[in-house]
């Protein structure tokens, strides 16, 4: 990993970011403090992953039927956590929600740099400008797609255009109006910001945590997918997949170990493209006791399925702790990934009537992931069964990824696949039904009531 301390960036700054708004930053420092002026600033602010840049919101896992924990289990946590893991009305209470801050931080950071370099006149390369450039323009890309799987409705083609989307903040001027952009407008900004990096960014870096070409292809697969524009999906999981990225093979690895993955920093695995984990909190961490994934999930690893040995641990009491995650430590992996790439690409090609195309993916990642010699190529009757299987398969590949609460959001659009998901604590039922209000997040209030702009319906 790649971590620097940037010196400029004065804490008090940061703490109200999230509405980016007149009047909400109360005490602003020396402006000269804030601004970088060497290529060593620039590339500094963008390489903060420890605390700012490499991480992806918690909640939405919390809410997502990846995980389960008993009511003791819950009673620990932060009232933002139990809030969300039942779908209460209100999420945030007496903070303004890391889940809406953190990613407006690393928006404001690459704001920051694209800013700065508009008018450099430093001595660089080209190569260095459009490094940094790219870099930027990538995370700003993460933030503002993060955001909206929380913080705006399901993408739904017909309604995108009419539907709310987030605030795009294009400057790191904290004086600029903070409005809301439709849905549509907000996946454009995404698509641009990452046809942008593409174009800037390397093939290749030395850190994990730095952006690729093959990083911007691999989010735009993920973009198009959630789009449920599966023809666009489909060009970028391929172009990801071409030359570079490798799969995994579970059998050269120990279940033995306390965390069988290997480590992704610094290049300690080829299928991680490009390294993020969920925002620190307890109880996903892999050493959290009392919480586990679904039971039912469980139940659906065959016996000579290596994921159900490396990916899970018997804690006692049918919970199932999950210890599989690609960062090859505690902490909850939500970057990119080959695997996802080769998912993604066969959802696509079932879902535009190439079934042989769709098995012969999910066969090849399959294949890496059962004990050798155990596994039978799977076969599909046509499209809808081989869709079917492949959507399985994505479910126990991808868990604890930061993935799940947007593959339920998609895909309860379409009745085959929509899931009602319930939950139990201290005897008291709790239900999220298909496309509910709920599974968007509420807007923190302090965000609503210095911003004036429009909170979501829950």
């Amino acid at each position: 990993m790649k971590t620097q301390t940037f010196p400029y960036i004065i804490i008090g700054l940061v703490i109200a970011l999230s509405a980016c708004q007149k009047g909400f930053l109360e005490q602003k420092p020396d402006q000269a403090l804030l601004v970088p002026e060497t290529l060593t600033d620039f590339q500094s602010l963008l390489d903060n992953s420890n605390s700012v840049m490499n991480y992806s919101p918690y909640l939405s896992t919390i809410s997502s039927d990846d995980i389960y924990t008993p009511s003791n289990g819950l009673a620990g946590q932060s009232v933002e956590i139990q809030n969300s893991y039942v779908w209460a009305p209100v999420i945030f209470q007496s903070t303004s929600g890391i889940d809406w801050t953190r990613p407006y931080q690393q928006v404001f950071y690459a704001n920051i740099v694209l800013d700065g370099l508009k008018d450099f006149k430093g001595a660089a390369s080209i190569t260095q400008l459009n490094e940094l450039r790219g870099a930027a323009y990538f995370y700003r890309a993460f933030a503002f797609y993060n955001i909206a799987q929380e913080f705006a409705p399901p993408y739904n083609p017909a309604s995108a255009q009419a539907d709310p989307g987030i605030p795009l903040r294009l400057s790191s001027d904290v004086n600029d109006k903070t409005v809301r952009s439709t849905l549509r407008q907000t996946y454009e900004q995404i698509i641009a910001d990452l046809n942008q990096a593409h174009n800037l960014l390397p093939a290749n870096t030395a850190f994990k945590t730095r952006p690729t070409k093959t990083a911007a292809d691999a989010l735009l697969a993920r973009v198009y997918q959630t789009m449920q524009d599966y023809d666009q999906a489909l060009t970028y999981a391929n172009q990801s997949l071409q030359g570079g990225p490798k799969l995994l093979d579970y059998n050269s690895l120990a279940p033995s170990a306390a965390f069988p993955m290997p480590v992704a920093l610094r290049n300690g695995t080829d299928e991680v493209i490009f390294y993020a984990v969920l925002i620190n909190n307890g109880m996903l961490n892999g050493t959290a006791s009392l919480t586990g994934i679904d039971t039912a999930l469980y139940k659906t690893y065959s016996g000579n399925d290596l994921r159900k040995k490396l990916f899970f641990n018997d804690s006692g009491n049918h919970i199932y702790r999950f210890r599989g995650s690609y960062t090859g430590t505690s902490l909850p992996f939500s970057g990119l990934a080959t695997d996802e790439q080769y998912l993604i690409r066969a959802e696509c090609y079932a879902r535009t009537g190439h079934p042989e195309a769709a098995m012969a993916d999910l066969n090849a990642l399959l294949q890496m992931r059962y004990q050798t010699g155990s596994f039978i190529p799977l076969t599909a009757s046509g499209a809808s069964d081989a869709l079917g299987q492949v959507l399985l398969e994505r479910r126990k590949e991808l868990v604890y990824r930061d993935l799940r609460w947007t593959d339920l959001r998609r895909l309860n659009q379409d009745p085959q696949f929509a899931k009602t998901l319930v939950r139990t604590v201290k005897d008291q039922n709790y239900t999220l039904a298909p496309n509910d209000n709920k599974y968007v997040f509420p807007i923190p209030d302090e965000v609503i009531s210095t911003s004036g702009i429009q909170q979501n319906p829950r």
